[in-house]
């Protein structure tokens, strides 16, 4: 039997190194196949940013604001009782991280209670991005949340 020697050792150390690579490259983007962009129309979006900045800022600056709870029927997203929805159209656009097919986005009327319900027949469990925009006046508004629906 041949004596051990460094050179032995580097050799070994570089093979290991090559199939510790190798793995890397052909076991873990297996993972990533489902990873999607948020939207399909990324960068025409990217153009629209501004008016995105801007109701965001516009909602900053609201005393009270909309807020959302989670309940066994559904989401619910409820304005602030002195909301007055004359002149408002509201809509809200629910995306699923890691899967553009559980999408959800709608126009809706508040109603009575100046709010609104997401079904819970449309949800599946998972994170979602809750994007909430209205118009009221000419003058939008958005906010976002994430959402985890358990």
């Amino acid at each position: 039997m041949k004596n051990f020697s460094w050179g032995h050792g580097v050799v070994i150390a570089l093979f290991a190194f090559i199939v510790f690579i190798l793995s890397m490259l052909f076991l873990f983007p297996n993972g990533q196949k489902n990873s999607e962009m948020v939207t399909d129309n990324y960068y025409e979006e990217e153009l629209k940013y501004q008016d995105v900045i801007d109701a965001k800022q516009n909602a900053d600056n609201l005393k009270e604001k909309p807020v959302y709870s989670q309940e066994k029927d559904g989401i619910k997203i409820v304005f602030p009782k002195e909301y007055n929805n004359t002149n408002t159209t509201v809509k809200f656009v629910l995306n699923r991280t890691e899967d553009q097919n559980l999408d959800i986005k709608k126009a809706v009327q508040l109603d009575a209670t100046q709010s609104f319900t997401i079904p819970a027949q449309v949800l599946k469990v998972g994170n979602y991005t809750l994007r909430l925009m209205w118009t009221k006046d000419k003058t939008d508004y958005r906010m976002d949340y994430d959402v985890i629906w358990k």
